[in-house]
């Protein structure tokens, strides 16, 4: 029988549309996750599932006692910038600690080989645009922060212990399971697409447009929105890939769509209108965050299929309407 595949926050948002990738494809998956922010309904069956929170070194311990684990998939984290930058501490004894207790377990178990969930984050205000894998890595905050140094803790794990790594840094995460099985439920919502739906359904306050001056073509920011089952991809082609490269690749459609544009796919999807609010610019909002997704291409072979936004929002919007959780 194969080894199975560890997947830390697979209850979460992208782990758990990954475990089912997996899952479908024939793997053994084992999700550990605390539930903080992730949802025991998520797991794909066929999966098993541990609570396991990455602060307890003794369960992490015991987790790879119990399995022999091929390699690992690692999401676990607290994911909200704004919350990083009131309560710094909370994301790197999370992040940060968390991660070192896994490869604690992991190299004791002689596990060398890891997956990381990275983001653009890591790169802060943008210096050019589209963001390729060479651009300066400069967070603005400490969530981003975390994530920059886990990508530097592998890079010094690889030389010292042979740790195989492959950090994937992914732009917006977008969209749902095609099925509408599974899909995007955070609490508090603070990502865009979910948030206009909730609010074209009269659940949610009028959206909010911070800032319409941006040097942008209708004012408005602008971000690349990656489909989340073209993120699940991604990871099981690094997965396959752990043997002949270490690194960071980007993962983004590297087309920039803006807030306004979203709201008009929203309307053009839906059939509905969505009420609108102006306000002030928010600090700290580059007016556009886009990237070259060329590496991740050229080393996994990956390509995402989701490159229109209306394609993305139809998926969210189905998920929406037939929540299961």
């Amino acid at each position: 029988m194969a080894q199975p595949i560890l997947i830390t926050g697979g209850a979460g948002y992208i782990g758990s549309h990954t475990a089912r990738h997996l899952t479908a494809n024939g793997a053994k998956c084992v999700i550990a996750d605390n539930l903080v922010y992730g949802h025991r309904e998520a797991v794909p069956i066929g999966a098993v599932f541990e609570l396991v929170d990455l602060a307890d070194r003794a369960a992490l311990k015991a987790l790879f006692g119990k399995y022999n684990f091929a390699a690992v998939v690692h999401f676990a984290a607290f994911a909200y910038v704004g919350e990083s930058v009131t309560d710094p501490q909370k994301y790197y004894a999370n992040n940060l600690i968390g991660t070192l207790n896994l490869l604690e377990a992991m190299l004791g178990a002689g596990v060398k080989k890891i997956v990381f969930s990275s983001t653009c984050a890591t790169y802060g205000e943008p210096q050019y645009t589209p963001i390729d894998e060479a651009h300066p890595q400069h967070p603005i905050n400490p969530y981003g922060v975390t994530k920059l140094a886990i990508e530097r803790v592998f890079a010094d794990y690889e030389k010292a212990y042979g740790l195989r790594h492959i950090s994937l840094r992914y732009f917006n995460a977008a969209g749902a399971a095609a099925d509408s099985a599974i899909g995007e439920s955070h609490t508090p919502e603070t990502h865009l697409i979910p948030l206009v739906l909730k609010a074209i359904k009269g659940e949610t306050p009028p959206i909010k447009i911070f800032g319409t001056d941006y040097d942008t073509p209708d004012g408005t920011c602008v971000r690349d929105y990656i489909h989340v089952e073209d993120l699940a991809v991604a990871h099981q082609l690094a997965l396959e890939k752990l043997g002949s490269f270490c690194g960071c690749l980007n993962l983004a459609t590297g087309v920039g769509t803006s807030v306004r544009e979203v709201i008009a796919a929203a309307e053009a999807v839906t059939g509905k209108r969505c009420p609108v609010e102006i306000a002030p610019r928010r600090a700290g909002d580059p007016a556009k965050l886009y990237a070259a997704a060329d590496k991740a291409r050229e080393i996994l072979g990956w390509q995402p299929r989701y490159t229109e936004i209306k394609e993305t929002i139809r998926t969210a919007w189905n998920w929406e309407q037939n929540r299961k959780f």
